[in-house]
């Protein structure tokens, strides 16, 4: 099935959850936020969260600063 994630379109495996696809892209889960059709995923829902035909998702990057 195709997604999109940050802007790019992917074809994934129709049995995918959020964390799976996570996992392929080599993210870490504690310096990324996670955004689904619009709404943040919590850390703890992505394993259990599947992933739909056209489902956009945004992959954003925690940046230290000071």
């Amino acid at each position: 099935m195709k997604i999109v994630v940050n802007g790019t379109e992917r074809t994934v495996d129709g049995s995918s959850t959020l964390q799976c696809l996570l996992d392929s892209l080599g993210t870490s889960v504690s310096k990324f936020a996670v955004e689904l059709n619009g709404e943040i995923i919590p850390a703890s829902a992505r394993a259990n969260t599947a992933l739909h035909e056209n489902d956009r998702i945004e992959i954003i990057q925690f940046v230290g600063g000071g």
